[in-house]
């Protein structure tokens, strides 16, 4: 039964990507965010036993949930004003947006929860939050970008994701700080070419997989654990 449920909330969690990347209004695309968002809770919380998941569930969910009610309010501000499409927006709004997109998404300097949350996860659900759950606001990013603002973002994303992966003892967080490195190097991609970033996700994610599945087939979430692999198997 739990794992007729598992796949229900994964395909709902697919879903609600390909509402938000398909919609051609903010409503629909934040509608599409929260199918995504509630899809995957549930998901987080497949193991009751460990503290350490109920723990990142929770903060995953206020975050995002945060950030969701924030959007939300751009987007009716956006009505109000001027039309809910892609196009007609003031620079107020745009940052707002753009704010909170990046703080789904995990960029600099809205990033403080990304390696807490991923702490707490399975390595399959750390894959998802990694690749999957990027997808949907790096394309709503993509529709609309201020140059300075990006910029920062994109300095403060590569600063602290080599940085902040230099003293850790976590494999899930050093991912975690990888990723928001990539982050960095994706919105870079972005200002220049929309075939570029989707190129260097691709690529990420296909890294990402085939590096996390050799984590997860080793039970591996700790460096002194890496060493200890030539003593359980020499192959």
């Amino acid at each position: 039964m739990k794992k007729i449920s598992n796949n229900i909330f994964f395909i709902t969690l697919i879903f609600g990507t390909l509402v938000t990347i398909s919609s051609n209004s903010w409503l629909g695309a934040w509608m599409g965010l929260e199918i995504n968002l509630l899809s995957f809770i549930p998901l987080m919380n497949d193991n009751k036993k460990n503290l350490l998941t109920s723990e990142s569930s929770l903060k995953y969910f206020l975050t995002q949930a945060f950030a969701s009610s924030i959007l939300l309010f751009a987007i009716i501000m956006l009505m109000f004003f001027y039309n809910s499409n892609f196009l007609m927006m003031n620079n107020y709004n745009e940052i707002l947006i753009l704010s909170t997109l990046m703080l789904k998404s995990g960029a600099a300097p809205f990033h403080f929860w990304f390696p807490e949350v991923m702490e707490g996860l399975s390595w399959f659900n750390g894959l998802i939050l990694m690749t999957w759950q990027k997808i949907a606001p790096l394309m709503l990013i993509s529709y609309n970008f201020i140059y300075n603002f990006f910029m920062i973002s994109i300095i403060l994303s590569m600063l602290i994701g080599s940085l902040g992966g230099l003293n850790q003892t976590s494999i899930r967080k050093l991912m975690a700080f990888s990723s928001i490195n990539h982050l960095g190097w994706m919105l870079l991609a972005m200002m220049n070419n929309e075939m570029l970033w989707m190129t260097y996700f691709l690529i990420y994610s296909l890294l990402s997989i085939s590096i996390v599945m050799m984590f997860n087939n080793f039970k591996l979430f700790y460096f002194n654990q890496i060493f200890n692999i030539s003593l359980m198997n020499p192959v």
